[in-house]
């Protein structure tokens, strides 16, 4: 998984925001995943079509973290999701 990568989110896969917090339901496996508002406005970005690395530039914008963080943080999380098959490589 690289920074120029788009990621997609299965059909299978259903998301709900409750309060600052997003929801994720597997609806294969019947399992819930939560993310915190950080991971939240990354899981938006990933569902808007945005590469990871336009994830990145947003949460920079965002955020007063540095770039090597954001870009940590931001794969860590991808490659999370990608586990549980949440999202898929476009």
């Amino acid at each position: 998984m690289n920074l120029s990568d788009k990621m997609t989110i299965p059909p299978q896969v259903m998301a709900r925001t409750v309060g600052t917090e997003t929801v994720i339901l597997d609806l294969l496996s019947g399992t819930y995943f939560g993310l915190d508002p950080v991971g939240a406005q990354i899981w938006q970005l990933l569902g808007d079509g945005k590469t990871l690395a336009e994830v990145c530039d947003a949460m920079q914008q965002s955020h007063e973290v540095s770039r090597e963080d954001i870009e940590r943080d931001v794969l860590a999380l991808a490659e999370s999701l990608r586990v549980q098959r949440l999202i898929e490589i476009a």
